[in-house]
């Protein structure tokens, strides 16, 4: 039996925690409020981003403009810094020794099915990752489907078994999603969440690059030759 690994893309594969952060400390400023820093980003950063406007103290009304218009005001900013971002440490590495030992790799993310898939592009991993499971479009992100239960349509579709899949993500919600689904949970620190809250969460194993994931897999039988 081969694992599957499910991955979260934006602060797991992607290294854009200082892109977010540039793009929310932008819309701060539109508002006249001031910039937030990386360990107060960690700590108060929720998903929809909405919830974060409002603890770092924008108006209910000010966290409405933003929403409005599919949060255009986010993605415009957002996206042209994002195209510069490079992957995590070690995270092409074990995408690459997936890939040839034909390991299932899916990504599973609250970003937009297109602009993700064209970043996979721009990185060069077309042949490394088997699926995209995202919103699908800006009108309808946070809005249709959530992570968990799309993950969970996937996996009875697919047949996957819960016991060899493995989810690692940046955030809380891939902790709570493998707790749901019986899956075994990686937290990776680093990204939009402090160690300490990931901690909290209780994940299985966390790690702080990728390099640190081979390993694990290993002792559960998976990529020995890698």
């Amino acid at each position: 039996m081969k694992p599957t690994l499910v991955f979260d893309w934006n602060g797991t594969l992607l290294d854009d925690a200082d892109a977010v952060l540039k793009t929310i400390n932008a819309i701060l400023g539109r508002f006249g409020r001031p910039d937030i820093d990386m360990p107060t980003f960690r700590e108060q950063c929720e998903l929809p981003l909405s919830v974060l406007y409002r603890s770092v103290g924008m108006s209910e009304g000010e966290a409405a403009i933003v929403d409005s218009d599919g949060s255009a005001i986010f993605h415009d900013t957002y996206e042209p810094l994002a195209s510069k971002a490079d992957l995590r440490k070690g995270a092409r590495c074990i995408l690459e020794a997936a890939r040839q030992q034909a390991v299932s790799t899916i990504v599973l993310s609250s970003y937009i099915v297109d602009p993700l898939r064209s970043q996979i592009r721009r990185l060069g991993l077309d042949n490394c990752v088997n699926e995209v499971l995202a919103f699908e479009s800006r009108a309808t992100q946070f809005k249709s489907m959530s992570k968990g239960e799309r993950l969970r349509r996937y996996m009875q579709a697919n047949n996957l078994k819960p016991e060899s899949t493995f989810i690692i993500g940046d955030m809380p919600v891939e902790t709570d999603i493998a707790r749901d689904l019986g899956l075994i949970s990686i937290s990776i620190t680093g990204g939009f969440v402090s160690e300490s809250r990931l901690q909290a969460a209780q994940p299985d194993y966390i790690i702080h690059d990728h390099h640190e994931l081979l390993p694990i897999l290993q002792r559960y039988g998976f990529l020995c030759n890698a």
